[in-house]
């Protein structure tokens, strides 16, 4: 009688349930289908090699367990790799590359940033517009990143900035001189494809592609962009997989001339658990580092700012906040938000003894960190809730959602780890922390007011600290 190999993967996937949690059992387990049983030897069909090695190198452990459960201790599992593509490229786009001198046509292509369900443009940049070149204050810090920046949207994979490479601490400004390049070349040549992504974002689109068996349809996604801005790169280190697929990408679009920004906290020769290989790559273009600004940037910054929101500020008030305050940017920022909170809510002008007052504070707090106690606080006043329903198992949507970007923002804004995040929410394993993170990030992506709304909170997080 023929063996139910059926039964018996269903058997092993009752174990795997009890060992993972119900995000990685979707995404790494229910794609996979069981095709033989002969003896002792189980086989089973996964996507493709990718996916394969996936579960090898991650839930080997897993896997035993469940194969020794089921089929005792001389049980085995074989893999079988889906057949789908052709040649290395799905069926849909065999037919028409022999039609196109630039490569695949992006309209066959499954773009990665749209969200099934929600209408999108076609090739969105995922740029913020308010990142731009003017408002990108020159300095001793910058002056060799910020020029060739403008080289580059000058000709984009023309210069020999190819990849530019900028890198420095916290706050600094890479993202804003980054996606300021991607402004700046939609605006010189809207023909162009531009794309900004964070590195984690990617690795999270490389995942689900894995679990789609669309790992070609991603990677021939990318390598037709123009100009690939790519933030923290730092954040590939150790993932061996999404290394080797961007070291392709990498490769593809540096061959066709398109160009590439990365940024990261550190220069290659300092970043660890990175193949030598991309590392190499890294440093073919040019290597530009952020510092902190000095005095006079810092000031030109600040008055630039409070411009922008037609708010005057005596030179002494300016030079005076700039002299206490150094380290970077964003820093700068939030005493410019309590400055402005204070101003507006008392009723009071701009003048230096607030900015006493303002700068008293900040010294006063100096050693205060925000806690994940304080954001749930702040979160569940912000939504109306009581603050323990964000660590119950209550899946209404309004506190779904406030207890997604508590997670997000204890990730974000504290030093704590996944795990430690997690006993703050009802004991919630470090997957599910990493699934609210993904899920307020995309949800950004497309839903304008509940990205306000995320600016809001951050904006009442930095005043309450200051």
């Amino acid at each position: 009688m023929k063996k139910d190999y059926l039964g018996a993967w269903e058997r092993c996937m009752n174990v795997i349930k009890e060992h993972v949690n119900t995000q990685t059992f979707r995404t790494w387990f229910e794609p996979i289908k069981a095709v033989k049983l002969e003896g002792d030897i189980l086989t089973i069909e996964v996507p493709n090699q990718f996916f394969y090695e996936w579960l090898e190198e991650n839930f080997l452990n897993v896997l035993r367990k469940a194969i020794g459960s089921v089929l005792g201790k001389n049980g085995r599992l074989e893999y079988r790799f889906k057949v789908e593509k052709a040649n290395g490229v799905s069926a849909s786009l065999k037919n028409e590359i022999e039609d196109l001198e630039g490569g695949i046509s992006p309209d066959e292509i499954q773009n990665p940033f749209v969200i099934p369900g929600i209408k999108r443009v076609k090739f969105n940049p995922q740029l913020n517009d308010v990142y731009r070149m003017d408002n990108y204050i020159e300095g001793d810090c910058n002056s060799l990143a910020r020029s060739a920046g403008k080289a580059i949207a000058d000709r984009p994979g023309e210069t020999a900035f190819n990849p530019l490479f900028i890198y420095g601490e916290v706050g600094l400004g890479k993202t804003h001189l980054a996606q300021a390049i991607g402004n700046e070349v939609l605006d010189k040549f809207p023909n162009k494809s531009v794309l900004y992504v964070s590195t984690e974002k990617f690795t999270n689109q490389l995942i689900q592609s894995i679990k789609n068996g669309s790992v070609t349809d991603f990677t021939n996604f990318y390598q037709l962009v123009d100009v690939l801005i790519v933030d923290d790169i730092q954040f590939l280190a150790n993932k061996k997989k999404t290394q080797e697929i961007f070291f392709n990408i990498f490769n593809h679009l540096k061959q066709c001339g398109k160009q590439i920004i990365l940024t990261s906290d550190c220069p290659p020769n300092e970043m660890q658990g990175v193949q030598d290989r991309l590392l190499s790559r890294f440093k073919w273009g040019l290597e530009a580092d952020l510092s902190r600004p000095d005095l006079e940037t810092r000031i030109a910054i600040m008055e630039a700012k409070m411009a922008k929101e037609n708010i005057e500020v005596p030179r002494e008030v300016s030079s005076f906040i700039c002299t206490h305050v150094k380290n970077n940017i964003r820093e700068l920022e939030g005493v410019l938000i309590q400055l402005i909170a204070q101003a507006t809510l008392n009723q009071r002008e701009i003048d230096m003894d607030l900015a006493r007052e303002v700068i008293k504070r900040l010294n006063n707090n100096d050693n205060k960190e925000i806690t994940v106690d304080l954001i749930k606080d702040m979160v569940a006043d912000f939504f109306g809730i009581d603050v323990e329903k964000l660590g119950s198992k209550t899946r209404k949507q309004d506190v779904a959602t406030a207890r997604h970007l508590s997670i997000y923002f204890s990730k974000e804004y504290t030093k704590n780890s996944l795990k430690s995040i997690g006993k703050y929410f009802g004991g919630r394993d470090h997957s599910t922390i990493l699934h609210s993170c993904r899920t307020v990030k995309d949800r950004m992506d497309t839903d304008r007011a509940f990205k306000d709304t995320v600016a809001s909170l951050e904006q009442k997080m930095q005043i309450s600290m200051m």
